[in-house]
């Protein structure tokens, strides 16, 4: 165990609470962000040495020291982080690092603070957990479509309300949750552009007194562009907020998702079964199949949106520049990083696991007057106003109804009680066949828009 120093006792005299030295602590969440300030320090160390505040033997022993660190913390696993005395991860480093060697370890913190040195390591680290979380959803969207492709033909019943409205292909429902992680994908494009720019060299608010070549830092680490004012620089959470709010999207399309999954694997609707890797028992009723992935993917979409709230109410109000108030941020990102990229990875599993009844959910995509809409088309097509074709079809819903038939079960006769224009070739117009390839504008169901569709999406991955 480590007597890890203090960075900052010169000015005081007195002993620390204990209660608030624990209620102060960062170490037990903070040392996530160990590898990616001991990079931001590698980066800052040649910072120095290239201008000259750092000799080049003393440069060498820093970078020596700092790799070392990073191969025992690969080496120990969490035994290498056991230390009480530790305030946050970067005394932790220094300290370390110090004992490794000497007194070149406590130069390497020239030039720079907490602040900008948290600030960096922040923006590194979720840097990298937004690339890990954009290949996850990639993850997601291919299994859609491996699933898509493997029921190229397949007819699901389209909702709205929650009532049957109209046949669609399934797989055309597999590429509408595409498209909406598709936009996922690019919010995390963006969010990470905002975040890729460096605060390092900002110093504690009012910049560096050292000349630092901020630009070779920035490339050093893979910055794009390094901060433009010191003061906003080191009090910049924005992009905390970005990545929770760009995740939280993320986290309702998954809701949506799980619930349609939900809704369709119950024994009502009975068009999909989760297989035995993705589903739990009841300890009480033998025959249960509990669809428990999707109900918790479901249930940690409220985490993350609580997770987005509580970092814009951590910044509300901060007077400029760093305030202790931004130490609360890092577990709110971090849970958002694990829960939407664990979230991610067993969406795509489910999709894996998923069985379509073809056969039941063509079977509902047959009935319940789905066609209705087509008749009135097919009425239009004949030259009638569509308001008048859609009371015409509505009144020969109501009588089929009545009498307890789909729309193409009625006879011909029946159907021309209501209109005229009703011809031999309505039923070729009410099948399933046809309501579907009728919807042949792009963005449509018919089966030729479909395959586009799925040979554009693949493309795009």
């Amino acid at each position: 165990m480590t007597d890890s120093k203090k960075l900052w006792g010169g000015r005081f005299t007195g002993q620390i609470d204990p209660g608030f030295a624990r209620y102060n602590r960062s170490f037990g969440f903070d040392r996530r962000l160990f590898e990616a300030d001991v990079r931001g320090s590698l980066a800052h160390g040649e910072g120095l040495r290239a201008a000259g505040v750092l000799n080049d033997a003393e440069a060498a022993e820093i970078r020596r020291g700092l790799h070392e660190l990073l191969a025992r913390a690969e080496r120990e696993g969490e035994a290498f982080f056991d230390d009480e005395a530790a305030e946050d991860v970067h005394s932790f480093i220094e300290a370390r690092l110090t004992e490794l060697v000497g007194d070149a370890g406590r130069r390497l913190h020239t030039g720079r603070s907490r602040n900008d040195q948290v600030a960096t390591a922040l923006r590194l680290w979720l840097r990298d957990e937004i690339d890990r979380s954009a290949e996850a959803l990639r993850g997601v969207q291919a299994a859609l479509l491996d699933l898509a492709e493997s029921h190229a033909d397949a007819v699901l019943p389209g909702y709205t309300h929650l009532q049957r409205a109209q046949p669609v292909l399934f797989a055309h429902w597999c590429l509408a949750y595409f498209e909406m992680f598709a936009r996922d994908r690019e919010r995390f494009g963006d969010a990470r552009r905002r975040l890729n720019v460096m605060p390092l060299g900002s110093a504690a608010l009012a910049g560096t007194s050292y000349a630092i070549d901020r630009e070779l830092v920035a490339k050093e680490l893979g910055f794009d562009s390094v901060s433009r004012n010191s003061l906003d620089a080191v009090s910049d959470r924005d992009f905390c907020v970005e990545f929770a709010a760009a995740a939280a999207l993320v986290m309702a399309h998954l809701s949506r998702l799980a619930e349609d999954l939900i809704i369709y694997a119950t024994t009502e609707f009975g068009f999909v079964e989760l297989s035995d890797a993705v589903a739990t028992g009841s300890s009480l009723m033998p025959q249960k199949k509990n669809p428990d992935a999707l109900e918790l993917v479901r249930g940690k979409t409220g985490r993350v949106y609580g997770h987005t709230f509580a970092l814009l109410t951590i910044i509300k109000g901060l007077p400029l520049t760093y305030n202790k108030d931004m130490q609360e941020d890092k577990e709110a990102v971090f849970d958002t990083a694990d829960t939407v990229r664990e979230s991610l990875e067993v969406t795509a599993t489910v999709l894996r696991n998923v069985r379509l009844r073809e056969a039941r959910a063509r079977d509902a995509a047959s009935v319940g007057y789905m066609n209705a809409t087509e008749l009135a088309d097919y009425l239009v097509r004949r030259g009638q106003p569509f308001r008048e074709a859609h009371e015409a079809a509505g009144r020969m819903v109501l009588h089929a109804l009545s009498k307890g038939l789909e729309l193409h079960e009625l006879e011909l006769e029946e159907l021309q009680e209501f209109s005229p224009l009703v011809a031999q070739d309505v039923y070729e117009a009410l099948s399933l066949e046809q309501t579907l390839a009728t919807k042949s504008q792009s963005g449509g169901t018919s089966p030729g828009r479909v395959r586009e569709a799925l040979a554009a999406a693949r493309g795009s991955l």
